[in-house]
């Protein structure tokens, strides 16, 4: 059977979605984020037991991941291996719009 939501069912504030799979119907070992970041924001240095995906649709983002620091743009797509401390920050003029995926029904983060 399939299930269907509306995006504003996952909201978690004015510019972000979180969908975790292990509480959907039927259950999905899978959860996401998409996030609208303003310039100058994003979150603060963190790690997951697990790599995270990042699809950068639109905008420009600086991504620290352990002690590697890159620019990307939208279109790009960055991968965080397991337990690596990464943060990103929207670093453009314009809104940063991303996707990221965990390989997990439920998100699992620890801030540093």
């Amino acid at each position: 059977m399939v299930t269907t939501y509306k995006l504003d069912e996952f909201a978690t504030g004015p510019t972000a979605f979180r969908f975790e799979g292990a509480d959907a119907a039927g259950g999905a070992d899978i959860a996401w984020f998409l996030v609208k970041t303003l310039p100058g924001k994003g979150p603060e240095l963190h790690v997951h037991p697990y790599a995270e995906v990042f699809c950068l649709l639109e905008g420009t983002a600086e991504f620290t991941a352990g002690e590697e620091r890159t620019v990307v743009e939208g279109g790009t797509v960055v991968v965080v291996p397991a337990n690596t401390p990464h943060r990103f920050e929207n670093v453009g003029d314009t809104p940063l719009l991303q996707f990221s995926v965990h390989e997990r029904g439920a998100m699992v983060q620890h801030d540093l």
